[in-house]
């Protein structure tokens, strides 16, 4: 932190306002340096609207290189080549991973039961982005995710983690099987086991499925996180109460606010009907979800790109809406 506070242009300029300054100067936005910095666009506009309250020493960095390479620029001889500083232009690219409270909570989850091997439980209802967080987080080091279905035995569910694990196909009954994934976690801390669709895999007759894990986390040093839909909860509590009573941390994902819907959608240039329409695909509460508002996004881009428009109008969002099953 001491040597970014040396990089300092003058005593009265922040870094802040600096990086202000040359958005207004070439005409960027703060969603357009989050996409070229690479970093979030929440975090960034926070910094920048003075109102970061956590470590900001990588954003920092980042963003210091930014005023590099447009001070490296701005400065060049005129015969000299002069660093390119791209502006996104025409139709900007979709947020991959949207910071929404979701988002963070669920990933907040995770990464709580990983450091303190502890058990949690994630609902969703279909289509508000639970399965997309968990595979995000599923990239992290040390992270085991299996998706369940109806069709899946115990047998499936010890072959998968023993896949994940990187643990050769080992014979033998289940529970010699289940000894050696213990044994492996109780060796390998620092583990997290993501069961996803986990209300697949219980009912009152394949309870077995849901107490294999039971007996993993009871045995060995690892967290686990089983995600579903809203059923899960009811589910756990009819058929595994003893499990249900163990869980250190519980979420149920509320679905996008408005203010989310329209931060997601910043940098686009929408009119007023269409950026209504938006609104109601992701948050009506009978049929609005995350899922909804993203797929009608690929669509009005795709519409976009391929006429050579800028601007989402509800006649675009028609011919969006054209193209999908709704």
């Amino acid at each position: 932190m001491e040597a970014l506070m040396e990089r300092t242009y003058t005593q009265e300029k922040t870094l802040a306002d600096r990086v202000n300054e040359i958005l207004k100067e070439i005409k960027m936005n703060k969603q357009e340096l989050a996409l070229r910095i690479d970093y979030s666009r929440p975090a960034v506009s926070r910094y920048l609207n003075g109102k970061y309250e956590t470590d900001s020493t990588e954003l920092e960095e980042r963003l210091w290189k930014f005023v590099h390479e447009y001070e490296a620029g701005s400065h060049a001889d005129e015969g000299e080549a002069k660093p390119e500083l791209k502006v996104v232009s025409g139709v900007r690219k979709k947020i991959e991973y949207f910071e929404s409270t979701d988002y963070i909570q669920t990933i907040g989850i995770c990464k709580a039961c990983q450091e303190n091997m502890a058990l949690g439980i994630i609902v969703a209802k279909s289509g508000y982005g639970k399965t997309h967080t968990l595979k995000r987080y599923a990239k992290m080091p040390r992270v085991v995710y299996i998706e369940g279905n109806e069709t899946m035995n115990c047998k499936d569910i010890v072959r998968r983690i023993e896949s994940r694990i990187g643990m050769s196909r080992s014979y033998g009954s289940i529970d010699e099987r289940m000894e050696r994934i213990i044994e492996f976690f109780n060796v390998n801390e620092g583990y997290l086991l993501i069961m996803d669709e986990a209300d697949k895999l219980i009912n009152k007759y394949t309870q077995k499925k849901i107490e294999l894990l039971r007996n993993i986390t009871d045995s060995a040093d690892v967290g686990l996180v089983i995600a579903g839909e809203p059923i899960l909860e009811n589910l756990l509590k009819g058929y595994d109460k003893r499990f249900t009573n163990r869980m250190d941390f519980y979420y149920k994902l509320r679905g996008l606010s408005q203010q989310e819907v329209r931060d997601y959608l910043e940098g686009y240039d929408i009119d007023e009907a269409a950026m209504a329409e938006f609104l109601v695909r992701a948050t009506n509460s009978q049929t609005g979800c995350f899922r909804l508002l993203d797929r009608t996004l690929n669509n009005v881009i795709r519409l976009l790109n391929d006429s050579g428009q800028t601007k989402v109008t509800m006649k675009i969002m028609k011919q969006a809406s054209n193209m999908m099953m709704l």
